[in-house]
């Protein structure tokens, strides 16, 4: 058979006259679908063992030969870049809106995949050092204020380069950008430990090298999934991203006490970091900056890309003749101080979980290392799979007609409110188990930042979404550090982590209020200084 396009759509065809199809086997919807038959579950009993897992065989292998055939077909009906231009198509035409196996063999949830990985590569990266700082203070009889200036090492660089990596993202692109810092950040984490045997000075300028190159990665990401995905799907593209992120934190804790165990400290660190350069190629031969610059993507999924964006790339809008954004006129306005404020009290919070967690639970629950990180790792692989859900609820209520600034405030509220509750009911734990729950529960209500400030950032100024994301990073990064030292030093004074909790869990409710008041989901006017939007 060959295949034909209608309507950027694929259809069966026996015969052509050029490049239409005079002679279609067959009508169909417009729409490629995958045959029902083929998802469609047998009736009967499942209960046995022995028939429900040969059910499940069959039925798991006809419909990846469904998605295999899926994507062969997409691919016969790809366009090249040349045809792929922005402006191109009937603006007047209405686009079916895709079905969800159209959406998770598109061009673009390949894009965001990839960039999932970079993120959980980002964070792996970076909680290595949250189990390898109890090894290393044991053996260089470090105090617990000088282990937190150690972790806290790797936000020295992330303070520097959030602004100035998200100017480059908004004029160069993310794609560029993001190999970049991918391949920087695995060398410092290949060279960490050599760097850990050479000198305290090395060891704090690896890490600190570290943070510099992940800087970039969130920002990057912000600006490609403003690239590709239409308003109403950028919470779950946003979503499925960070859920790599989270992934990366349980990966990074779990693993890391296995493979230390095996190849000592040196193991974690040598496996991350080639593992980040074997993405760099991959990113760099697969992926484009942009859906027209694609040659595999389909013509229907560009010209939905572009009629639901509903105007040419935001960042070619506005002619850019200098890399240095309007800091003053950003800064001007409340909506992006609500976005600071959020950045950094999402990060005080991400960071001294993430850092100290592992601690906690070995020095309040007398709990080993590796059952330790394992109880911290369980949190984030919730909040992976609660962020992706939180994104399709606030996708389906902004489809469905509530406001895109009800919306964010309200998923904001859910991220900061529902982990200042679940803190205070840690404080309270009286074993691991029912910590790990309190704690598990916090994190996965944290995931909802990912529906709120985090997608916000692209709605209130695309053109600037970039050097936005570095300025609330910025911020975020300055209470990280705040956060990750203060608790050691808090720790040591007072003698109680519980209580650091509870001052955590009052600033989330303090940010929320925040927010509430003074966030928009509507494009703001940032040619003008006035605080009339």
């Amino acid at each position: 058979m060959y295949s034909a396009i209608t309507l950027g759509r694929p259809v069966r065809c026996r015969r052509f006259s050029g490049d239409r199809c005079t002679k279609p086997i067959k009508s169909e919807p417009e729409k490629f679908k995958v045959p029902s038959r083929s998802l469609q579950l047998p009736k009967g009993n499942c209960s046995g063992s022995v028939s429900s897992t040969g059910y499940f065989l069959g039925f798991g292998l006809r419909y990846g030969l469904s998605l295999v055939s899926g994507f062969v077909l997409r691919s016969r009906v790809g366009v090249s870049s040349n045809d792929a231009q922005f402006g191109s198509f009937n603006e007047d035409k209405d686009v079916e809106a895709p079905s969800r196996f159209e959406f998770i063999t598109s061009e673009r949830v390949k894009v965001v995949a990839m960039l999932a990985l970079a993120l959980a590569l980002c964070n792996a990266d970076r909680v290595v050092m949250s189990v390898a700082i109890v090894p290393l203070s044991l053996s260089h009889g470090w105090s617990r204020s000088f282990a937190g200036i150690v972790q806290s090492s790797f936000l020295w660089g992330y303070f520097v380069s959030p602004i100035a990596g998200g100017a480059l993202v908004d004029y160069y692109g993310g794609k560029m950008v993001m190999a970049w810092g991918v391949a920087l950040w695995s060398l410092a984490t290949f060279l960490t430990p050599w760097a850990a045997e050479t000198s305290l000075w090395a060891l704090l300028s690896m890490r600190a090298l570290l943070g510099v190159a992940e800087g970039v990665a969130l920002p990057c990401m912000n600006n490609m999934v403003a690239r590709w995905f239409p308003p109403t799907e950028r919470a779950r593209a946003v979503g499925i991203a960070m859920a790599g992120f989270q992934l990366g934190s349980a990966i990074g804790l779990m693993l890391s006490p296995i493979l230390m165990c095996r190849a000592g400290i040196l193991g974690p660190f040598v496996i991350f970091g080639l593992s980040g350069f074997l993405w760099v190629l991959v990113w760099i031969s697969a992926i484009s900056s942009t859906p027209d610059q694609n040659p595999q993507i389909s013509k229907y999924e560009l010209e939905y890309v572009l009629k639901e964006r509903q105007e040419p790339l935001v960042v070619e809008k506005v002619p850019r003749t200098t890399v240095i954004p309007p800091f003053r006129r950003l800064l001007s306005k409340m909506p992006t101080w609500s976005l600071i404020v959020a950045n950094a009290m999402h990060s005080w919070g991400f960071f001294v979980i993430l850092s100290w967690m592992p601690i906690y639970f070995n020095s309040v629950y007398h709990v080993e290392l590796r059952q330790a990180a394992w109880f911290s790792a369980v949190p984030w692989s919730v909040m992976a799979v609660m962020g992706y859900f939180g994104g399709l609820w606030s996708d389906g209520l902004i489809r469905g007609g509530t406001s895109i600034t009800f919306t964010r405030k309200m998923m904001q509220s859910i991220s900061f409110i529902g982990p200042g509750i679940a803190l205070i009911g840690l404080t309270s734990a009286r074993s691991a188990s029912v910590a790990s729950a309190w704690l598990t529960l916090a994190v996965g209500l944290k995931s909802f930042s990912h529906s709120g400030f985090l997608v916000n950032l692209q709605e209130i100024a695309p053109q600037y979404s970039g050097v936005l994301h570095g300025m609330s990073n910025t911020a975020g990064t300055l209470a990280a550090i705040v956060g990750t030292v203060g608790a050691g030093f808090f720790v040591e004074l007072v003698g109680s982590f519980q209580g650091f909790l509870l001052l955590t869990s009052v600033l989330y409710f303090m940010a929320a209020l925040f927010y509430i008041l003074f966030s928009t989901g509507k494009r703001v006017n940032f040619e003008e200084t006035s605080s009339a939007e």
